[in-house]
């Protein structure tokens, strides 16, 4: 994966966006990065011409660090905005591929939760987002005891269930048996859906399906903040699931944000009266197509030891959870419709994420992608 995003065609960035308390100090900035950023392998050398290879260079780090001047009067009380029409215009500009493909933002500038605010753009195949994530984690020590991390410590969830781990042998060697054949039947289906996706199978036009130069278009940023305790309140109210996932939450929340704006548009379009109850989702089957196809890729981690890793585990040669492009992407189908129930979006997405959890057809889009 890493060498697609290192072709000359290629120019995918993330974009990292982090808030401060206070304002943040340049020369505090620069000092901190001319002692930190030649410790760092990619973030001190250059691509090639043709992407083949890495070549090391001397970093400049005031040709990285940018602070533009805004006018306090300008924008007024709308810092937010201002910062969002930033970034939006930022991902229009293509990184200098003659130096290290990264920059710097400093946005001095006061929005709804944050005092300052710092842009960091990276270009893809300098690592994914766990490797980022691990960098920009270990940047958030403390000066006075550098050893104290901030990682949080995951354990993975065990497969078969504990109930199941004291039954005897032969309903354990039954349900591997069946597990396994609905791996291989999962994978082998998830394969004939991706050929097919690549070949004929397409999902029907709506209004948020981009034409053929979509990559190419203007993308619009906007920042709001989702409380965690309220993804976490969803999620402990379908505790009649087992194994339920943030995740699970976040797919099922929006699949019922798009099922809503789509059918307010369909209705729009239609000539209808757009009046909600109380913000209440009703069920109209008339609002949205039949049988409507409407899927995303969405990105998988493909590191065996799962979570956020010290920035020193992840450079070492043998470790588990390697820094570098170590991800793939699965097609996920989403429930377009509505529902009178909302936690039957989670239920949804909870069947469908455990489905393609139980296939190997990420491991195999990686794969391909690195030997084709």
């Amino acid at each position: 994966m890493a060498r697609v995003f290192q072709s000359p065609e290629v120019d995918y960035c993330v974009v990292t966006i982090v808030g401060f308390k206070t304002k943040i100090c340049t020369d505090v900035l620069l000092d901190a990065l001319k002692h930190s950023v030649s410790k760092l392998p990619r973030f001190s050398t250059k691509l090639s011409e043709d992407g083949a290879k890495w070549i090391e260079t001397q970093v400049k780090v005031e040709d990285h660090v940018v602070v533009p001047y805004i006018d306090p009067d300008e924008i007024g009380e709308d810092g937010q905005g201002s910062v969002d029409d930033y970034i939006s215009r930022l991902t229009m500009i293509p990184l200098d591929r003659s130096r290290p493909l990264w920059d710097m933002h400093i946005l001095n500038v006061k929005t709804s939760d944050a005092e300052a605010v710092g842009v960091i753009r990276s270009h893809h195949s300098l690592g994914d987002g766990t490797s980022l994530i691990s960098l920009l984690l270990a940047c958030t020590h403390k000066t006075s005891d550098p050893k104290d991390t901030v990682i949080p410590s995951l354990k993975r969830r065990e497969t078969v269930s504990y109930g199941l781990r004291k039954q005897g042998w032969l309903l354990r060697s039954m349900f591997t048996i069946g597990s396994t054949m609905t791996l291989i039947w999962n994978t082998i289906v998830d394969m004939l859906l991706l050929f097919a996706t690549l070949l004929f199978l397409k999902d029907r036009k709506t209004h948020l399906k981009g034409g053929a130069d979509v990559g190419s278009n203007p993308k619009r940023f906007y920042h709001r903040t989702i409380s965690l305790d309220d993804i976490k309140l969803i999620k402990n109210a379908m505790n009649m699931l087992r194994y339920t996932f943030i995740n699970d939450v976040l797919v099922g929340v929006t699949q019922a944000a798009l099922s809503r704006y789509l059918s307010r548009l369909y209705v729009n379009e239609q000539g209808k009266n757009n009046e909600e109850d109380d913000g209440a989702l009703t069920s109209y089957l008339n609002r949205l197509p039949d049988r409507l196809r409407f899927r995303l890729a969405c990105a998988v981690n493909l590191r065996s030891d799962i979570g956020f890793k010290p920035l020193a585990d992840m450079m070492a040669k043998d470790s588990k959870c390697r820094w570098g492009n170590y991800f793939s992407f699965i097609i996920l189908p989403l429930s377009i419709g509505l529902q009178t129930d909302p936690l039957v979006y989670l239920k949804l997405s909870k069947a469908t994420m455990a489905r393609k959890k139980h296939s190997y057809h990420a491991a195999l889009v990686y794969f391909i992608s690195k030997w084709s």
